[in-house]
């Protein structure tokens, strides 16, 4: 048996934890919330900002560390909500799940405009990212995303239960799994 994944991504402040708190708590199945910032934090030694450019060969192995746990879930028949970021540079390890075990893998962005993920950033809590520059950088990344614009939601005039209610659709009418 095999749950299905749902990557939540999209930059910082976009909502992404929000909203798949809510998705998962009103699941009609067994769901695991799987928060990615909880593997960043694990990290006691040598934890090295994660939109630094020398924190690349980092956020490989905590990707790899989180496509593993999801395998482990999704094989167990969980439907896993994988909040994060996970650009599209990290999207061939999860393809390689759906390869192996062969869940079904939808891809969501959550993409405010600019202006709306700054004014969110600024009211986070202390533990969260509120560095505007890595924000407006890390929106930039999701600004152009190619082939995958059609799996964006604009979650700016949007409240969380708006957002969940647009997720489900998406996810019901199946528009956000990856091929």
């Amino acid at each position: 048996m095999s749950g299905e994944v749902i990557l939540m991504t999209g930059p910082p402040a976009a909502g992404k934890t929000t909203v798949a708190r809510l998705l998962a708590d009103t699941a009609g199945t067994p769901t695991v919330h799987l928060e990615t910032d909880l593997f960043y934090r694990s990290i006691r030694t040598g934890f090295v900002l994660p939109f630094l450019p020398e924190s690349h060969r980092q956020n490989e192995v905590v990707i790899e560390a989180i496509v593993a746990t999801v395998a482990a879930y999704a094989r167990g028949g969980y439907d896993v909500i994988v909040d994060g970021i996970v650009g599209p540079w990290f999207l061939p390890q999860f393809r390689a799940l759906a390869d192996d075990y062969g869940p079904t893998i939808s891809y969501v962005v959550l993409r405010p405009d600019l202006a709306t993920t700054l004014s969110r950033a600024r009211q986070r809590a202390r533990d969260e990212l509120t560095d505007l520059e890595a924000i407006s950088g890390l929106h930039g990344a999701f600004s152009d995303i190619g082939d995958l614009e059609k799996h964006t939601i604009d979650t700016g005039g949007l409240d969380t239960e708006q957002t969940a209610d647009r997720v489900r659709q998406l996810l019901a009418d199946g528009t956000h799994r990856l091929a």
